[in-house]
């Protein structure tokens, strides 16, 4: 309770500065959030044990479409890969305009702080968006390169089995998202595909728990002043049978798969 009372506490202290930030007119722009979530789900698997989520991120844009921030949530159960309870990425990128659409490539670091050695890795993207008529559309690719922290053991061997063992990642995603007209109110849906390694490694990561499996979300978003309070059912298209071979793949609450259909409720506040 201490971590996420000191969580919160760091990003009100930021707000004044922020808050400056945004006012002062010139090539560099500051944005974030703190969100409040019933369910943290990475790719549709819970990564807080199906609990609640603080959250929060920071970035700094420059006019040029440069951009850097970081972003951190609490994690538990199946997430707190190489026995971290915190996940803190670090990220990068450059955004352009192409005729009507916006290309973004960047890269991804994922930390895990207090975990194993060999837990953190880097996944650069591409992400294409755009508008047609009144909806908003998003394509991406992650692809996290062949590194330690993805490496993979065959089932039911000891993890120091493959202990420099290399693997990849690839995750293809779409969403859509479209305001209802004269309302607060965005309705929004994703779908994904993951493509990785099975199970936990060697270095306790795994970002595709089952190799491949799709993801999905429908959800709808209200604006209400600062604060955008936001309802989405998630579920995938791992069965009952794949997740229970999972070691620490059940809810340790009701033993229910962290992967099945829930419908997760937030509140994030933007600045």
């Amino acid at each position: 309770m201490k971590k996420y009372i000191a969580c919160a506490s760091l990003f009100l202290a930021c707000t004044p500065f922020v808050a400056q930030a945004q006012e002062a007119e010139g090539p560099i722009s500051v944005s974030g959030s703190a969100t409040l979530t019933s369910d943290y789900r990475f790719r549709g698997v819970s990564q807080t044990n199906k609990e609640m989520a603080i959250q929060g991120g920071l970035t700094v844009s420059h006019e040029s479409g440069l951009y850097a921030g970081t972003w951190a949530s609490n994690l538990a159960g199946w997430g707190t890969f190489g026995g971290s309870n915190m996940e803190l990425d670090l990220y990068a990128g450059y955004a352009v305009p192409l005729g009507g659409v916006t290309l973004d490539v960047g890269l991804t670091w994922y930390m895990y702080p207090g975990g194993a050695d060999t837990t953190d890795f880097a996944e650069p993207y591409v992400k294409l968006s755009g508008d047609v008529g009144p909806a908003s559309l998003l394509l991406g690719v992650a692809y996290a390169p062949k590194q330690k922290a993805l490496g993979n053991v065959t089932p039911g061997a000891h993890p120091a089995a493959a202990p420099g063992d290399k693997e990849d990642n690839l995750y293809i995603w779409g969403d859509v998202s479209a305001g209802i007209p004269e309302t607060p109110v965005t309705l929004k849906a994703h779908l994904g595909y993951s493509d990785g390694n099975p199970g936990l490694g060697p270095n306790g990561t795994s970002i595709a728990p089952t190799g491949k499996y799709l993801d999905w979300l429908l959800g709808a978003d209200v604006a209400v002043g600062p604060v955008t309070l936001g309802i989405a059912y998630v579920d995938t298209d791992i069965g009952k049978s794949e997740a229970t071979a999972l070691p620490g793949f059940s809810s340790s609450k009701d033993g229910s798969s962290i992967s099945s259909s829930r419908v997760v409720l937030s509140a994030t506040w933007g600045f």
